[in-house]
């Protein structure tokens, strides 16, 4: 892995870490006609990640494929490996839902 992959990598995480803690000051007021980010956003912008991962992995595959200079074949294999780690989480996270959901269809009122 390169400098430059490391350094985005943890920017990345940073940007992440940053977008899930609880922020008092950022938490927009009720009635401020500002939409809050729900469940189906935040599922959305996830489902959005993992299909750019993967386009991303397919056009550097085609590019190595070309023989296009500049693509080297660690940073294909990373960037395919990091598509295929997004999709099995994307997976699981839903595989946990509908279990979640079964769960409570089952529940006895």
């Amino acid at each position: 892995m390169t400098q430059i992959d490391i350094n985005g990598l943890l920017a990345q995480m940073r940007t992440l870490s940053a977008q899930l803690e609880p922020n008092a000051a950022a938490t927009p007021a009720l009635g401020s006609g500002k939409p809050q980010d729900n469940f189906g956003n935040l599922l959305r912008q996830s489902i959005a990640g993992v299909a750019e991962t993967q386009n991303t992995a397919q056009q550097m595959t085609a590019s190595f494929e070309r023989g296009d200079p500049g693509t080297d074949l660690p940073q294909v294999m990373l960037a395919v490996q990091k598509a295929d780690l997004s999709f099995r989480a994307m997976t699981e996270v839903r595989n946990k839902l509908v279990d979640a959901y079964q769960n409570i269809m089952n529940m006895q009122m």
